[in-house]
């Protein structure tokens, strides 16, 4: 009906074939049907309409073309609405499934996969798989019958205009798929290119510390360099036949209205086609390219989108995947602690070339016991410690705890009542609490209240789309199960651990180097600003006076730097940190009311000439550019220059010259530098600029800084400084460390220090908690497996990072810890071996079985002592 309207508004409204027999008005909205002859060839007459004027007519057949025009545009708002939230469910989905099977690859396929790669397919690669979801069955539909529309209505006009147009889709259809398969092959390369080329930078980066070494910067940009010009090469191949093939295609498109403007013309003119007819035909033709153009498009997204499910289904191939969990049935029935003998049987492990490293290897042990698996410099010890902790498929034979095949149990029952560390251990981003505990969010047990007011609506959609329909929201720590009653109990655990395995001293730093939100936590916060008092009685009642100077708001402080005594506080903005203060106009303007920009200036440049005398001649990297942070080595060329202009005439400085010379002694510290520079005026006209900073910071609503005050929290700056509020000498020997001991000792007085290791709790570990020392990780990754008490404990390799004293501390720790459940720990020799109740060797790629001569009983072995807590120095 939209596409016969322009007919009827062309021949019977404007050129008034309607009113040809001089009747002054016509029918409109006119509804009638004729049968057929073969159902009798009867009228059939649905509405007799309204009769109106040519005005009225012509208004109302554009008025009704309008609401059809709406009519069809809710349509496609409608269907295109409903594909993407159908595409979007489905990428969901199968994103969803992919990372399902990706925690179920086991540890010898993680060796073949590279995990940038998979983070990639799931990221970026499914995108338009599930983009086409949407559009695999409604497009063709719905476009195929639009251009069938077009097509009978111009052939019911004219039948040659018509014959004409489904040739050239004819042609269309032949030749643009025909040209386009090439670009399928050039779309799998590009895909395959920037896929490795995703991996090649993720393995530079792992590897970064490897480039540095070696000093390979050139050979690796090389190497980058050639894989980004073969993925240009590629993309430029598939520009130059893409954009052909489009412009082909339009040719072809344009070329029908040719005929139909040239032919249809002629047969309008002979009068075998009436002007209305060749308008509607020209309309409707407008509605056939588009339809047409995007059906050509949907093929070809149809085949790329093939090319790249079938890549992915390649990449996450069965064989890399372990055995499927069992039902939960299944789980809850083999759910029962791992006690009682543990039987390998007929054991072998191939090496890498095929020799035997265990052949015919069987033991036996009655479960829980301490068994050592001296290694005496060999492989075996390790791959055993991997089969045993469910760690490695790669050998044939059986391994039982009772009736249980190892092998078979439920992987959450392996979760929960065992735990392996090894020599590289894996710490997530986030806190340390947070990787503590991470052995402890196997379900969720309860939910919140603000999960449950959302609850419907988004397990209704987790169930379309097939995702989990638990929350992060949840509660999903178990406390019970580590003993614990809450969140803070659960703490109290976690850092009784942290200090039993000798991290305690680590974690009160951390928690002195943490911060905290007055607002959320008001009580911790004026108990710090108490011990902050009593400290300071400390210092003065104990003739320590001079080790810190405090924070006064009408005294310069000669430990911190210019910056810190003008704007008295903690900048919370990266532009009020650094040399970027110099360039804060705020800043600027106070400085320049308060009369200092000047005189800060000839600071630096007094600076700067120094510094410049200084470091002439040294290589970059000598001990003097940290001692005197102000100019780096690479900026030593620069500030002459910036000299030099000085020196041919004040005037010359430019504003940028200015501001770096500015930015220089905004970092001085007179106790620290000893240039001299600094006289007791220049310290009081400071003090008075701090009032004006800090007026014209707060009149410009400005939150970029906060402000000290003696009497309050700060939340920006440290616990250790809020404790110290002030700053320790340079000039006294030992400052820090006597500076330390009296800090500790208030914090042991009023209680403070639990509160502090739960602060350090919070410090962030990092990627791959690179923010760590190896021993810090090692002894994280330990706690970690002891907190969820695991019936069996394999170490294999966690110990290294640790001395052998330590080491040995370690050990007697935990057997002692262990004394109820099952040890088993690779050593490297058999000096502390003894110790154990079973000892495993491997002789000839056999498993030798020893028990220790008279052990002492399990439940009456002493309990060594946790190693010494000392106090660290406050840094």
């Amino acid at each position: 009906m939209s596409l016969d309207l322009p007919r009827q508004i062309v021949n019977q409204a404007i050129q008034g074939d309607a009113y040809r027999d001089g009747n002054p008005t016509a029918p409109f909205l006119h509804l009638s049907y004729d049968l057929p002859a073969w159902l009798g060839g009867s009228h059939l007459e649905i509405f007799e309409g309204f009769q109106v004027g040519r005005l009225g007519l012509l208004f109302g057949l554009s008025t009704l073309f309008l609401f059809f025009v709406i009519i069809n545009g809710g349509f496609k708002y409608w269907i295109n609405v409903a594909k993407g939230i159908l595409g979007e469910r489905m990428l969901r989905r199968m994103r969803f499934d992919l990372f399902t099977m990706v925690l179920r690859f086991t540890p010898e396929a993680l060796r073949t996969v590279k995990s940038s790669e998979t983070a990639t397919i799931i990221k970026d690669e499914v995108e338009p798989i599930g983009g086409f979801i949407g559009d695999a069955f409604i497009t063709p539909i719905f476009l195929g019958m639009q251009a069938i529309t077009a097509l009978v209505f111009i052939m019911i006009q004219n039948v040659l205009l018509g014959l004409i147009a489904l040739g050239v889709i004819a042609i269309q259809f032949t030749i643009i798929p025909r040209l386009r398969r090439e670009l399928l092959k050039l779309g799998k390369q590009r895909q395959l290119a920037s896929r490795e080329l995703a991996g090649r930078i993720a393995e530079v980066l792992d590897g970064i510390e490897v480039v540095h070494v070696h000093n390979s910067y050139n050979w690796e940009r090389a190497e980058i360099g050639q894989r980004l010009f073969d993925l240009f090469t590629v993309r430029l191949k598939i520009y130059n036949r893409k954009f052909f093939v489009k412009s082909l295609n339009n040719f072809l498109a344009q070329l029908t209205p040719f005929f139909f403007y040239s032919i249809g013309g002629y047969f309008a003119l002979r009068g075998t086609l009436d002007i209305g007819q060749l308008v509607a035909v020209i309309a409707a033709y407008r509605e056939l390219p588009p339809p047409l153009k995007e059906l050509i498009d949907w093929d070809q997204q149809r085949l790329d989108v093939q090319v790249k499910y079938d890549q992915v289904t390649q990449h996450f191939a069965d064989e890399r995947l372990g055995p499927l969990m069992l039902e939960s049935g299944e789980v809850a029935a083999q759910d029962e602690p791992l006690v009682g003998p543990l039987v390998g049987e007929d054991i072998r492990v191939a090496g890498p070339h095929g020799d035997m490293i265990i052949e015919d290897g069987s033991f036996a042990v009655d479960l829980p016991a301490s068994v050592a698996l001296v290694s005496n410099g060999g492989a075996a010890a390790s791959l055993l410690a991997r089969i045993v902790a469910r760690r490695s498929q790669e050998f044939s034979g059986r391994v039982r705890i009772g009736e249980r095949d190892l092998a078979q149990l439920p992987r959450s029952v392996v979760g929960r009542r065992m735990a392996y560390a090894g020599v590289d251990p894996t710490l997530f981003p986030g806190s340390i609490r947070d990787n503590l505990i991470y052995g402890l969010r196997s379900r969720p047990l309860s939910r919140t209240e603000e999960d449950k007011r959302d609850m419907d609506k988004r397990i209704a959609e987790a169930l379309r789309t097939g995702n989990p329909v638990e929350s992060i929201a949840d509660r999903w720590v178990d406390y019970e199960s580590v003993g614990a009653k809450d969140e803070g109990d659960l703490d109290r655990i976690l850092i009784e651990l942290l200090d039993r395995i000798g991290m305690g001293d680590t974690i009160y730093l951390f928690g002195l180097a943490g911060r905290i939100d007055p607002d959320r936590d008001n009580t911790l916060a004026e108990r710090v600003v108490d011990a902050r008092h009593r400290l300071r009685e400390t210092f003065q009642a104990n003739g320590m006076a001079d080790l810190v100077e405090p924070f006064d708001p009408g005294r310069y402080n000669r430990q911190a730097s210019v910056a810190e005594n003008l704007l008295f506080g903690v900048p919370i903005s990266d532009e009020f940190k650094g040399r970027n203060l110099a360039e804060n106009g705020k800043f600027r303007s106070a400085i320049d009311r308060a009369g200092l920009t000047d005189d800060l200036v000839h600071m630096g440049v007094q600076i700067a000439e120094t510094m410049t005398e200084i470091f002439e001649g040294l290589p970059p990297g000598h001990s003097l550019f940290e001692q005197f942070s102000f100019i780096g080595a690479e900026e030593l060329k620069d500030f002459e220059a910036i000299l030099r202009r000085r020196g041919r005439g004040e005037g010359n400085l430019k504003g940028d010259d200015r501001t770096r010379l500015l930015a220089l002694p905004l970092a001085y510290i007179e106790a620290r530098h000893r240039l001299g520079l600094l006289d007791e005026r220049m310290m009081g006209r400071i003090v008075e600029a701090r009032g004006l900073v800090r007026e014209v910071l707060e009149n410009s609503a400005s939150e970029g800084v906060e402000f000290y005050d003696p009497e309050h929290y700060c939340a920006a700056a440290p616990l250790r400084d809020n404790l110290l509020f002030g700053r320790i000498s340079y000039q006294v020997a030992n400052a820090r460390l006597r500076v330390a001991e009296a800090v500790a000792a208030v914090v042991r007085e009023l209680n403070l220090e639990e509160d502090i290791e739960r602060i350090g709790l919070d410090y962030q570990v990092g990627t791959a908690g690179r923010l760590l020392s190896p021993q810090e990780r090692a002894s994280v990754s330990l706690v970690r497996c002891l907190v969820k008490r695991p019936d069996i404990f394999v170490i294999d390799g966690a110990l290294a990072p640790f001395d052998e004293a330590r080491s040995q501390q370690l050990v007697e720790l935990l057997l002692g810890l262990f004394d109820q459940q099952s040890l088993f720990m690779v050593l490297p020799n058999d000096r502390q071996a003894g110790a154990f109740d079973v000892q495993l060797r491997f002789r000839d790629g056999k498993i030798v079985t020893e028990k220790t001569v008279a052990p002492a009983p399990r439940s009456s072995r002493p309990e060594p002592d946790a190693p010494q807590r000392i106090t660290g120095e406050v840094v």
